[in-house]
């Protein structure tokens, strides 16, 4: 099989097209053969040595991607070659990622796609929607759980919510119930979040952004999503209401915070980091359910019209769309494998 390795840390140069045996699922695994891989900021940080040294002599990068099943290991009885699936985390601790025309992965981190569910669509959720799905679910007053309704009265502020995670964010908060507000930088990303399905939305450079806020909300939004706190912490404390959450799954601006206690005190509010590698396989079941639930309802497209540009490459320049999530393009960098598959 054709497969992207790399046997070093550094920039993207040290990703190397190569052809490689066709790995073979053991118990418990399955193997699927690759349509589309989506690519994550994780995915060049770790390429880099951001999670420090390879636990493996080769890896293939990419955690997320979509694709058809095409052989099962021995005990595996809810997979079926032909089965239409997408895959997450594939490279967390494993050699087998998505940049591959074929990676074997352990059931636990492969997901059936429902019918009508582009390949598009799969390979951009993993990680971003898993996260998202999580930073919703964390309110000391909120759901466990995603569902119609689930958030019904529950005004939700989705910081940056023309990136990856915000754009499923904002999503995910609509199909089950909220106000969506969402903070953006320009009016090209205002439109982006408006298409995702916010209902309104701020330029947190603003002035008067809290009060915008505040004006939408006036008891306070019960939820911030925040992409990146430490240039946001002012604002999210102006416009929290008392027992409100602050879900942080990003450190984008800064990676040391320093906050005054007594407003976070006086307010109850509760502050929750969340990184999906960690949260364990309970949560990340949930997330993959309540997922494709909405996926069910087509609550999660892709594209600019759906407010998440997608952007292409061939395996062959997987450095190519590594560079393009390190240097910030707006949307979803996607690598295309086997556009065949069906």
């Amino acid at each position: 099989m054709k497969t992207i390795i790399y046997s070093t840390t550094g920039d993207s140069s040290v990703l190397q097209l190569a052809d490689r045996e066709t790995p073979t699922p053991g118990g418990g695994e399955v193997r699927v053969r690759l349509s589309v891989s989506g690519v994550n900021p994780t995915d060049w940080k770790s390429r880099r040595g951001g999670r420090g040294e390879l636990p493996f002599a080769e890896v293939t990068p990419n955690l997320d991607g979509a694709g058809v099943v095409d052989a099962v290991g021995p005990d595996v009885i809810d997979f079926a070659v032909g089965d239409r699936v997408w895959v997450y985390l594939a490279a967390d601790q494993r050699p087998y990622g998505t940049a591959a025309e074929f990676t074997v992965q352990p059931v636990s981190r492969v997901v059936k796609l429902p019918d009508g569910a582009s390949f598009d669509v799969a390979a951009s959720l993993g990680v971003p929607a898993i996260t998202a799905h999580r930073a919703l679910t964390v309110s000391e007053d909120g759901p466990s759980r995603l569902s119609p309704g689930a958030l019904a009265d529950t005004i939700v502020l989705v910081a940056g919510g023309a990136g990856a995670v915000g754009h499923a964010a904002i999503q995910l908060a609509r199909w089950a119930g909220a106000t969506v507000i969402t903070t953006v930088s320009s009016d090209e990303k205002a439109t982006l979040a408006r298409s995702a399905g916010a209902h309104h939305v701020v330029n947190y450079r603003d002035s008067d952004a809290v009060d915008q806020i505040r004006a939408i909300a006036p008891d306070g939004v019960d939820l911030v999503v925040e992409v990146a706190v430490v240039p946001n912490i002012g604002l999210d404390l102006a416009v929290l209401r008392t027992r409100g959450t602050l879900a942080i799954y990003a450190n984008n601006g800064g990676s040391e915070l320093t906050v005054d206690i007594g407003p976070l005190m006086a307010q109850n509010v509760r502050v929750q980091f969340i990184l999906v590698y960690t949260v364990g396989q309970d949560a990340l079941d949930a997330a993959t359910d309540d997922i494709t639930a909405a996926l069910r309802d087509d609550a999660l497209p892709v594209g600019v019209a759906s407010g998440l540009p997608l952007t292409r490459f061939g395996l062959a320049d997987t450095a190519g769309a590594h560079d393009a999530v390190e240097n910030d393009t707006v949307g979803k960098v996607l690598i295309d494998i086997d556009i065949d598959i069906d």
